[in-house]
């Protein structure tokens, strides 16, 4: 049995379980993140089925077919690779077919909107790279400066304020989800209104394509699937609190000694 100080007892227990909760709350935002870009971008054919689903061709004010060509999927394809590498709005213009001739999709007020949402891209992305960052860097503090010594200690304290930040967070998350099922129309708007203030994002079907092509429904779909993949992540990073703690049990215990 291995002897540990009691003045470090309270110190050593308590300190990697308030790093573990916030590490649990830093990875939470980049798990979501993830479940973004792989709702988006890891589902082959999904854009495509959305736009089979809400029937979108014929809700555009012109003829277009669904080639990924000189058709819709090409326009699809090209701009969600533009949100993640382009830079001017003058690179997400591309030319289809519409009404029988080859000639731009994007108005000047789609060009700028997208600009926007471009940069809430950029920012999800630098969120992402910080907070995992932020979470390692917890965990390196927790792991050599407070509990060098003490891996027991550490894993069972670090696993239980991991399991407490991620059911933290799912509780939030749970409340949220609740609130917009509600009434998604309205959260929608709020949230349009919050991230985009010059108000580009309220379009005239008649003049601007794209607000024909990403109906209300696709975003809810979507929401529905990043909710679904966060929740499995959030589920395993709660494994990995658990896995902390069992793995802890099966170490020597310390004894505590005074002064």
């Amino acid at each position: 049995m291995q002897t540990v100080d009691a003045g470090k007892r309270k110190y050593a227990r308590v300190t990697p379980v308030i790093l573990g909760f916030f590490t649990a709350v830093l990875m939470s935002f980049s798990l979501l993140a993830a479940a973004a870009y792989s709702a988006l971008y890891l589902n082959p054919g999904y854009m495509e089925r959305e736009y089979t689903k809400y029937d979108v061709l014929s809700k555009l004010p012109c003829e277009m077919n669904m080639s990924d060509e000189d058709g819709l999927m090409a326009v699809s394809d090209h701009m969600m690779d533009f949100l993640l590498h382009g830079e001017q709005a003058e690179e997400l213009q591309i030319e289809v077919m519409i009404d029988g001739e080859i000639q731009p999709f994007f108005s000047e007020q789609e060009l700028e909107h997208m600009m926007d949402v471009r940069d809430i891209f950029m920012i999800t992305i630098r969120l992402f790279a910080f907070c995992l960052i932020g979470a390692i860097m917890l965990q390196l503090i927790s792991r050599i400066a407070v509990c060098h010594d003490e891996p027991k200690i550490f894993r069972y304290s670090d696993g239980v304020g991991i399991i407490a930040g991620t059911l933290t967070v799912l509780a939030g998350f749970a409340a949220a989800v609740i609130g917009v099922s509600r009434d998604f129309t309205t959260a929608f708007d709020w949230m349009h209104h919050r991230l985009f203030s010059n108000l580009l994002w309220l379009m005239d079907p008649n003049d601007n394509l794209l607000v024909n092509i990403v109906p209300e429904g696709f975003f809810s779909d979507t929401a529905i699937r990043i909710g679904i993949i966060y929740v499995i992540l959030m589920l395993l990073m709660l494994g990995v609190g658990v896995l902390l703690i069992k793995r802890a049990k099966k170490l020597p215990d310390y004894q505590f000694t005074s002064f």
